[in-house]
């Protein structure tokens, strides 16, 4: 009895410690996310201003080919802008240290201008994001 009692103890011991980590597979994900643009005007934009928000601050921010990107720093309120000839598709990525939460990320279009960078209203234009 007592040999059966020490064996269930070590059992127990040790599908304690297996099921023990750090973050239980719940921990952060690094990743990127991606911005893409929809516009009514594909290659005759040359600026878009914009924000992000999101729950964390991005690690990073790449502008897509043939595009140039200036932020200001990276915080939970980050404001960007991109110029070039701007078409549809990705216009940014942005580094996170959890892409987890990629749903709780938002990017609003606050200025869109021509290739003449005269403003344009923003009305057709619509940002989203991917992973």
């Amino acid at each position: 009895m007592k040999r059966l009692g020490r064996w269930l103890v070590v059992a127990l011991a040790l599908g304690g410690a297996g099921s023990c980590s750090s973050d239980a597979g719940t921990g952060p994900v690094a990743g990127v996310l991606t911005i893409s643009l929809a516009t009514p005007n594909s290659g005759a934009d040359g600026a878009i201003q914009f924000r992000v928000t999101g729950p964390v601050a991005p690690t990073s921010v790449t502008a897509g080919p043939g595009l140039v990107a200036f932020s200001q720093p990276l915080t939970i309120v980050t404001r960007l802008a991109v110029t070039g000839t701007l078409t549809n598709g990705a216009v940014v990525t942005i580094g996170l240290s959890d892409t987890r939460k990629l749903s709780q990320y938002a990017a609003t279009i606050e200025a869109v201008a021509g290739s003449d960078f005269q403003l344009r209203s923003i009305t057709g234009y619509s940002l989203t994001i991917s992973q």
